[in-house]
Formats: structure tokens, C-alpha cells, sequence
């Protein structure tokens, strides 16, 4: 059975000489339809590779149902993120950003302490897709899906209906009345989009300070098949903000759930002052296992030498990164990767803390078994090796974007924007802005596949 799908050439010789040496009787065949042939084949990997492999579960009758049998592995409740799929191919197109959907996200929110109605916020609209044709914006309240208004006991339920073709009743914000106004009912569809995680990258100069900001939603090198075109995004902008001699950097994690480290280790290359090939990133922890055999030991990923790399220009050599609770995994490993190496400075909220990473993998023996588990394997340090961030990263200044509106991406009086560039120029915004004391009780963001997710390598 090749079990070794997603893991490095160096671990599959690693693991096929193991197997060379320690051939046990194979066990009595199964059905390739059944139960027990896809547990067979999650047990296989997680007795190789699972990162608690001593603290590992033991199995469930083979015939137990496949997500039952893998939970029942898994070394709950430090384990909070090993996950299983009933179809690998959907896990892919996710982990790249291919998804069935209408195009937005939103954060919701009960509507007052009194009451029990749950309101959806957008949280951004993405590029080319139904819902920036229909014209949504970010900021605007959505009060009902399909003329259901959202409750404390049903919003999970309603929910489901945004995953095929769906209509919305929603409030916009006037700016120059200062109310929501009535929008009315919008009907919206979905298709199979490929969103593209670098969403916004602007240049301010402002009291003579020139300050680079990028907005980055998930880490993915491109839309699957091996493409590099977001990564080749990514060098382009910087490139500019070098060519522009930017002398501040905002790098904007807040809705950045994690993804492929291989995109982390590209923009940590283009961030941090003057690295190269020769300069460690992170260093990566296997279990027990696989840490007998020397591949596994005291493997390092090194930065990668890059044209566009900013250099010394950064005042401080600082880089402001902006968070919220759901900034986890790979966009931790970077936080936690530079620091070594320059001054890695916080506004926003605690992040997740996911200092683990997991590898893909699917039966490709047996065209039966659609399922795709993504265990965790790896634990990951920096080149001090630090990994102390379970508990999450604490901001240098505390800013929750849920006590304000939303305003537009890039709008300088946006909450989280505003207050970085505060620090930076040392001078206030003239406006007030009213706090809202409203309560985040979950977003579309949590569903998402990459939610959470450091991918150490694919096939």
C-alpha cells in the first residue's frame, strides 16, 4: 500500500528501508468498499507518522465508521487539529483555495446582550467572484438567509443554505446619514472559486513615512497543479515595496488561517533583513518513530536567497503584523520564524497557537477509499529553538476589530489599520470612533478546510 503520498522523497526511502527490515505477515484481506479497508489504511499511516505516536488512542472495532474510528487515534485533548475528509479531492482544491461558494465571508454576532437574533457581518468580498459582481461590500449586515432570520438556536442550521444558490436580506452604512439603511433582498450564486489569498497591497506615505501594506489570507503558492503564480504574486509586490524604498511594513494576518509552509518559508524570505539560503527558518520535530533514523533528525528549513528581499530598510527593523484569534498556524510559524532575526511587532488580538503541522494524505492503492486525513506529524521551532506558543501570541497592542464597524480594507480609519499606523507615526487620528460591545460568536472562516492549518509538503 503506498501510505508514503505527500511525504518528502528522503522519508519514503527512510521508511520503505524500515519496512525492508521488519516485513510482518500481512493481515487477511478486506472488501476495498468497507470499513475496514479505509481504517486499515488510517491505522497504517497513523502507527508510522502521527506526531504523539506513545499517546496514540487505540483503535475501534475495523467495521466502526471511518471518522469514528480515526477520532478515537487521536491524543484529545492536546491534539486539537488532526482531521479527517470523506473526500481527498475536496480537501486539495480547499487547501488551495478552490471552493463551492458565493465569494465572502463574514464574522456573526449576537445582535445585543438581550437578545437572542444573530447578525452576520462581511468580513471581505472576494475578487471575481458572485458576490463582488452583486455588488456586497464588506461591513454590511446580513439579517437573513433565504428569509430566515437567524437565531442563537438556528444559525448553524441556516448556514447551510449559503452553500448552494441563496438569497440574503441586508443593511448597508450611509456615511453621511450615520444609519444602516435597508438593502433589500439579493440573490446569489455559487461556483467553484479559486480565490487569491493576496488580497490587497497599497503604499502610504504619511508624515513623510513610507509605509507598505499587504493583506494575505491563506498561504498557497498557486491553484493547485504546481502552480507558484500566487507565490510569483507575492515577489512582485515586494519588489515593488523595495523599488518604492518603503521604510514600514504592515503585513495583515487577521483572517490568515495557515496553509502551506512552502508559501510561509517564500515570504519570511522576502521580510526578514538580508537572508539567504544559508540562514535557518525554522527547524521541524517528528515523533519518536521517525526520529530514530538520521532524516529526521535536526531537519531545518532554510530561508530562500530572494531578489526581492527587503533588506535593511525597515526603521527599527521592525514589522508590524496584524492578528486576531483565528491568525493560526503558518501565519504563527512566521511570526515565530523572524523573530530571531528582527522585531516582530503585534496589534491585533491573541492568536490561535498552533506550533504543529500535518501532511496530506490519501489511498492511492485503493480508488475506493475517498477519504483524506491530515494528521499531525510535525512540530516546529524556530532557529533559537523556541515552539513556545501553544497558548497563542499575545499582541504588543491589544485591537479587536469586533468592538468597531468594519470599515473598507485599506481605509486608513479602519481599526486594525489605524492603529498601526498610529505606532508608526506617533500621532492620533483627529476622529472619534464609536465602540460597539457586541460578541464574535463565530464566522464562515471556522468552516473553511485550511482553517488552522500548517501543510508541511505535498506530493
Amino acid at each position: 500500500m503506498k501510505i508514503f503520498k505527500g511525504l518528502p522523497l528522503f522519508m519514503v526511502f527512510a521508511l520503505l528501508g524500515l519496512f525492508a527490515c521488519n516485513n510482518e505477515d500481512p493481515e487477511p484481506p478486506v472488501d476495498p468498499g468497507s470499513n475496514a479497508a479505509v481504517n486499515r489504511w488510517i491505522y497504517e499511516i497513523m502507527e508510522q507518522v502521527y506526531y504523539w505516536l506513545e499517546e496514540m488512542g487505540n483503535p475501534i472495532a475495523e467495521s466502526s465508521d471511518p471518522e469514528d474510528y480515526f477520532e478515537a487515534l487521536l491524543n484529545r485533548p492536546t491534539d486539537r487539529f488532526s482531521v479527517i475528509y470523506p473526500d481527498y479531492q475536496e480537501l486539495l482544491n480547499s487547501l488551495n483555495g478552490i471552493t463551492l461558494e458565493a465569494g465572502y465571508e463574514f464574522i456573526l454576532f449576537r445582535e445585543s446582550q438581550n437578545s437572542d437574533f444573530v447578525v452576520a457581518e462581511i468580513t471581505y468580498v472576494k475578487k471575481n467572484s458572485p458576490a463582488e459582481a452583486a455588488g456586497l461590500l464588506r461591513g454590511d449586515i446580513i439579517q437573513a438567509i433565504n428569509g430566515e432570520p437567524m437565531t442563537l438556536d438556528n444559525y448553524r442550521e441556516v448556514l447551510e443554505g449559503i452553500s448552494s444558490t441563496h438569497f440574503i436580506s441586508y443593511l448597508r452604512f450611509n456615511e453621511e446619514t450615520n444609519v444602516y439603511e435597508d438593502q433589500g433582498n439579493l440573490e446569489l450564486n455559487v461556483v467553484q472559486l479559486a480565490e487569491n489569498p493576496n488580497f490587497l497591497d497599497t503604499i502610504y506615505t504619511i508624515n513623510n513615512q513610507k509605509i507598505g501594506y499587504v493583506v494575505y489570507h491563506f498561504f498557497a503558492p498557486g491553484p493547485g497543479n504546481g502552480s507558484t503564480v500566487y507565490d510569483n504574486e507575492m515577489d512582485g509586490i515586494f519588489a515593488k515595496f523595495k523599488a518604492e524604498g518603503i521604510n514600514h511594513l504592515i503585513v495583515d494576518f487577521r483572517y490568515n488561517g495557515g496553509g502551506f509552509v512552502s508559501s510561509a518559508v517564500n515570504l519570511a524570505s522576502l521580510i526578514a533583513p538580508s537572508v539567504t539560503q544559508n540562514d535557518v527558518f525554522s527547524k521541524t520535530k517528528y515523533n519518536s518513530f521517525l526520529s530514530q533514523f538520521d532524516d529526521f533528525k535536526d531537519v531545518q528549513t532554510p530561508f530562500r536567497t530572494k531578489s526581492e528581499n527587503l533588506g535593511n530598510i525597515l526603521d527599527g527593523n521592525r514589522v508590524y503584523i496584524l492578528t486576531s484569534s483565528r491568525t493560526a498556524s503558518a501565519s504563527e510559524l512566521i511570526i515565530n520564524g523572524l523573530r530571531p532575526y528582527m522585531d516582530v511587532f503585534l496589534i491585533g488580538d491573541i492568536t490561535t497557537g498552533k506550533n504543529v503541522g500535518s501532511i496530506p494524505f490519501d489511498d492511492e492503492d485503493n480508488p475506493q477509499n475517498t477519504y483524506g486525513i491530515l494528521p499531525i506529524v510535525t512540530q516546529s521551532f524556530n532557529s533559537l529553538d523556541e515552539s513556545d506558543y501553544t497558548t497563542g501570541f499575545t499582541p504588543n497592542i491589544s485591537a479587536r476589530e469586533v468592538t468597531e464597524r468594519l470599515r473598507p480594507f485599506g481605509d486608513i480609519n479602519e481599526q486594525l489599520l489605524r492603529t498601526a499606523i498610529t505606532q508608526i507615526t506617533g500621532e492620533a487620528p483627529s476622529d472619534r470612533f464609536q465602540k460597539l460591545d457586541r460578541q464574535d460568536i463565530g464566522s464562515t472562516l471556522d468552516t473553511k478546510i485550511r482553517s488552522g492549518r500548517m501543510i508541511e509538503s505535498m506530493k
